[in-house]
């Protein structure tokens, strides 16, 4: 495989929380930008930044350097590119950036090799805000030859981007991305639980703050979840719905590879017991709400 040129166009397919704020981006770098959604609406305000909406895959897809997938899961990411696939040209650069797991990276791996596409294993790490301001952090496994295709893209999207492996095949990234995601949700369920126990003792949640502050219990992420709670702000910058999903994806991990996860599991649970709640659509910091079972002070 002979190295190729950069990325001069994309397509981006999902244009949810994370996939609208990369298409901004990607289009304010100067690329071609195509994009997609299952709800069209939800696409349209990209418009005003110069990315085409289209109304197919298949038309996003269509002589572009870079397909980009960022959906809800796995499942999602297959269905869409199966869609896309009569304007696919063999060889074209696939970066998955979606959040699918181990067993279904491995049907997305084999529609690549079908189709003769080059697949990039390319989990983002970040949340909202990161995916509007170009900060995520991109997590790779593929190929040498083609990675400066992809640079304008990784760098339009991302602060940095780390190479963990030069195939897609074992899925280095998506590996490294749930090991990342099962700290990020229990620091997540840590914070609710703390402040829920707070509140029914009640104890100033200020002196808890007070006490870890400048040690090595203190964490910055910790204070802004619990801050998004006592402002009442549930705004997603990571829906409760898609962490119930990511921490199912990481308990499934762990069994193929047979590590118990008994933090991953009870967590998924109390995700589940908010989206039962009526808080699924809200950010996952709603994890506080499973800790009662009437209504939350």
């Amino acid at each position: 495989m002979t190295e190729q040129l950069p990325a001069t166009s994309v397509a981006v397919l999902g244009t949810g929380i994370m996939g609208s704020g990369m298409a901004r981006n990607l289009a304010r770098s100067g690329l071609d930008v195509r994009a997609w959604n299952r709800t069209r609406s939800k696409a349209e305000p990209l418009g005003q930044d110069g990315v085409r909406v289209t109304d197919t895959p298949a038309e996003a897809v269509d002589g572009a350097d870079v397909v980009l997938t960022i959906l809800y899961d796995g499942a999602a990411a297959l269905e869409t590119m199966r869609q896309a696939a009569p304007a696919l040209r063999p060889g074209t650069v696939w970066a998955q950036a979606t959040t699918a797991g181990l067993e279904t990276m491995e049907s997305l791996t084999a529609f690549a090799r079908e189709k003769d596409l080059v697949l990039i294993d390319s989990p983002v790490l970040g949340t909202k805000q990161p995916a509007q301001s170009g900060q995520l952090l991109v997590l790779a496994a593929g190929p040498h030859p083609v990675r400066p295709v992809v640079w304008p893209v990784f760098d339009a999207i991302g602060s940095r981007t780390v190479w963990v492996g030069d195939s897609a095949e074992g899925a280095a990234a998506t590996r490294l991305k749930l090991v990342l995601n099962s700290w990020v949700l229990n620091v997540t369920h840590a914070t609710a639980e703390a402040v829920a126990l707070a509140k029914g003792l009640g104890v100033d949640f200020q002196g808890f703050l007070d006490g870890v502050e400048g040690g090595p219990l203190d964490n910055g992420y910790m204070r802004v979840k619990s801050g998004q709670l006592f402002r009442g702000d549930l705004e997603p910058s990571f829906a409760t719905r898609t962490a119930e999903k990511d921490a199912r994806l990481i308990v499934e991990a762990g069994e193929r590879a047979g590590v118990r996860l008994d933090l991953a599991a009870a967590g998924r649970e109390r995700f589940r017991r908010a989206i039962e709640a009526g808080h699924g659509d809200e950010d996952m910091v709603a994890s506080y709400f499973a800790s009662f079972d009437g209504e939350a002070p």
